[in-house]
């Protein structure tokens, strides 16, 4: 594979999270902090923020009752109108007198469109054009939580989580100004309707604006199951809205966490530990480094050490001239990041897992027929073994931090996140505070990906509090690109063992696989896994839609000593690759065409015959090659993915030059049940797809001496321009329940581009990437 440099920035997604409720992860504390009250910080008024323009109409929407968690934090303006004791509010309107309407979300905009979406399903009910909604990042606040009890922006789940709920703002607004307008105009309520942003009364042609009304409206009880309006009559839901963001970022107005700044603060660069775990020691050359210019203190943080100066740049250099002594790593092993650690050891270990004998009944995660029968009575077994490598987020904004204590004992942080209320918590157990004393700001995100969760050592948050603390100053931390490679959470190395028993048909009747490895949620929401099986660990290799009569399916933990995280798609990233394309092994073994034995498994679904029904037709029919086409010889791969409450096809293209895999096109058939913005969704498609066919060709962060071989792009390519290829999606609304869109087009790429390399080339990849393997000549 030729060496392939970053081109752009990666398209943000909603990805990263399973949709499953979580609790809080278990986490060790930061050493506790001395408590001394910064001298010279200005106090932050959120009411510049959350301020309530006169005569706003603020509305929550009450939900069935729950128990409160701990407080949250004070909230201001909007925030502060509190539901009833046992009822949580997920949004807040303010119809502001010029008619324009402001919006507090409960999700964090990050290049996904949910702010845009969010406007596109309250302004439907409301009767407001989405294009006159401000939309903004709510404070922390149970009032939020509408994912499952919690609040997050992730797992593809956002809109779904909140479709109804959201609908039911805009129509219980709605009927408040509708009431409000008849008690002015004395007349029935039920003689007036509306027309974006105002209330009509078409016997006299009397017509009242939302502004005007506002104040009235705040004054009445918002009434309980006001109706919806009718699908048929939708205005913006299921069209092509243009996004509310673009011309902020097209200008650069748009605002990120690396462009804020607080008065009177610090400049923080940091130099991480070369090896997980090992702390600094003593520094050579402290004196040294504290006389260079600009700098104002050097600091050890855990894990790592820190320059604090007058501008970032000083901060940098000053950090990396520090000569650090560390304490140093174990000689060997996997249970740490051992000076002898390795990707090939970890590999390595995950194979010496124990067999399936060993494997105890509860570590079963699906078990369907008898599989041991089956395997018994088979005419042909086949048996492979398949393995993906870590994989870094490599997103373009560098992670960075703002922390500053207040006169008043609060503290405020400014962070790229994607749970607010988690890290509300863990800030306030930073800084040994109660959480109501922290206030939480949520930037918009220069993307995804699963990198904005609280990963311990991978977030640096927690440093910008410590040295908040210590210099009694506001302090902006900001971590060097080669910091960042060398401390972010990474997607875990797994492996999977397949084997599959066919009858005399050629059909498979029996299908066994081992996943062997470890899933973010169990490394940080543990106590949501119920039993041994972590879900992020072998979703994708479960509850497919095939219609295989025997299954088993077990998981054995091996647990990583790196870092691991959430990344797009999660587990279906890899699993499905490995899924899909061992199926393409069995249609071989079989003599059967991988298109006609998916037909035939998926017979009894008809969702999933259309998808491939809708797929082929998308590529101009299904063909699997070797053909003959412009350029040369080409094949295409399949794959099918169920990922997040959501139905994919992929169809892949590929040729082979100079012994790479050259891919020309993919066509995607993408189910999500409905849609609210099919603009939206297509663009988030495409944008999975090319992360999908990124990691297939080029990506993979390798340990070797404990230590990670990638500090930049140079070293961890990722996809460009040049080898993007043509994307085609069609979306198939299938009536089903709504599942996901920003992570679902990611998971179908890789097999179906290895699908039709096989096809070309004879030779069935079993490790990604693909550029560790020279393809032969066709």
């Amino acid at each position: 594979m030729r060496h392939l440099q970053p081109h752009r920035r990666r398209r943000a997604a909603g990805r990263g999270l399973r949709e499953v409720a979580m609790t809080r992860p278990a986490r060790s504390p930061l050493p506790s902090l001395p408590a001394v009250a910064p001298e010279g910080v200005a106090n932050l008024s959120r009411r510049r923020f959350l301020g309530r323009a006169a005569g706003a109409l603020v509305l929550g929407i009450a939900l069935p009752a729950r128990g409160r968690a701990e407080a949250q934090g004070p909230a201001e303006g909007a925030g502060a109108i509190a539901p009833q004791p046992g009822t949580r509010v997920p949004a807040f309107l303010e119809i502001r007198p010029d008619g324009r309407v402001r919006l507090l979300s409960p999700f964090v905009e990050g290049g996904q469109g949910i702010a845009t979406g969010m406007a596109q399903i309250v302004g439907e009910e409301l009767d407001v054009d989405p294009a006159r909604f401000l939309v903004e990042c709510a404070p922390p606040g149970p009032d939020y939580a509408v994912v499952n009890g919690l609040r997050m922006t992730g797992g593809s789940f956002s809109t779904r989580s909140s479709y109804a709920l959201m609908r039911q703002l805009g129509a219980t607004a709605r009927d408040m100004l509708i009431r409000a307008a008849a008690a002015r105009l004395k007349v029935e309520a039920g003689s007036l309707a509306t027309r974006d942003g105002a209330v009509v009364h078409p016997a006299s042609g009397r017509t009242l604006p939302y502004g005007d009304l506002a104040g009235e409206a705040l004054a009445l009880k918002p009434r309980d199951g006001v109706p919806l309006r009718d699908p048929a009559s939708f205005r913006y839901i299921r069209r092509p809205v243009p996004r509310l963001d673009v011309r902020d970022k097209a200008t650069g107005r748009a605002v990120y966490a690396i462009d804020q700044t607080v008065e009177g603060m610090l400049h923080a660069a940091v130099q991480h530990a070369p090896h997980l775990g090992t702390e600094p020691l003593s520094l050579a050359n402290e004196d040294e480094v504290r006389r260079m210019p600009g700098v104002h203190s050097v600091h050890r943080l855990p894990g790592a050490v820190a320059v604090a100066a007058d501008s970032w740049w000083r901060a940098r250099k000053a950090v990396e001239a520090l000569r650090v002594r560390w304490s140093a790593p174990e000689p060997e092993g996997i249970a740490t990041v051992s000076a002898t650690f390795s990707s090939e050891a970890m590999r390595a270990a995950l194979a010496d897992a124990p067999g399936e004998a060993q494997v105890a009944e509860a570590q079963v995660a699906e078990a369907e027929g008898d599989a041991g029968g089956a395997f018994a009575s088979a005419a042909r077994v086949i048996e492979a073994a398949y393995e993906a490598p870590y994989l870094a987020h490599a997103q373009l904004e560098p992670p960075s931090a703002i922390a500053r204590f207040n006169p008043d004992g609060t503290l405020d942080v400014w962070t790229p996140n994607q749970m607010p209320e988690l890290f509300q918590a863990l800030s306030a157990q930073a800084a040994g505070l109660a959480p109501d004393r922290v206030r939480i700001h949520s930037p918009m995100l220069g993307g995804f990906f699963g990198r904005h969760f609280a990963y311990g050592p991978a977030n640096p948050y927690p440093q910008a509090i410590l040295l908040a603390r210590a210099t009694g100053r506001p302090v902006r931390v900001l971590w060097s690109r080669e910091e960042e490679f060398g401390s972010d959470a990474l997607r875990p190395l797994s492996a999977s063992r397949f084997r599959a028993a066919l009858d005399a048909a050629g059909r498979p009747i029996a299908l066994e696989v081992r996943t062997v490895g470890e899933g973010p949620i169990g490394r940080w929401f543990g106590a949501m896994v119920q039993g041994p099986v972590d879900p992020s660990a072998v979703e994708g290799l479960v509850r497919k839609p095939y219609a295989i009569p025997n299954r088993r399916m077990t998981f054995v933990k091996r647990a990583h000593p790196v870092t691991i995280a959430f990344w797009r798609s999660v587990g279906h990233s890899m699993n499905d690759y490995f899924y899909e394309s061992f199926l393409d092994e069995i249609a071989q073994a079989g003599g059967q065409d991988p298109f006609a034995l998916r037909m035939a498994l998926v017979a009894g679904s008809p969702r999933h015959r259309r998808l491939l029904e809708e797929v082929a037709d998308l590529s101009g029919g299904w063909k699997r090659g070797p053909y003959e086409a412009e350029g040369g010889r080409r094949a295409r791969g399949l794959a099918m993915a169920s990922p997040f409450g959501s139905e994919t096809a992929t169809v892949a293209e590929v040729s082979v030059e100079g012994g790479e895999a050259q891919v020309h096109t993919l066509w995607i058939a993408f189910d999500p049940g409905s849609v609210v913005n099919p603009a939206i969704v297509k663009a988030q498609v495409e944008s999975a797809a090319a992360l999908g066919l990124s990691a297939t060709l080029v990506e993979q962060m390798l340990y070797r001496d404990g230590q990670r071989q990638a500090r930049n792009f140079d070293a961890y390519p990722i996809l460009r321009r040049e080898h993007m290829p043509a994307v085609h999606v069609r979306i198939v609304e299938s009536g089903a329940p709504m599942g996901g869109v920003g992570e679902p087009g990611l998971p179908g790429v890789p097999p179906a581009v290895t699908n039709a390399v096989a096809a070309l080339t004879g030779q069935r990849v079993r490790a990604l990437p693909l550029s560790n393997v020279r393809l032969s000549g066709v």
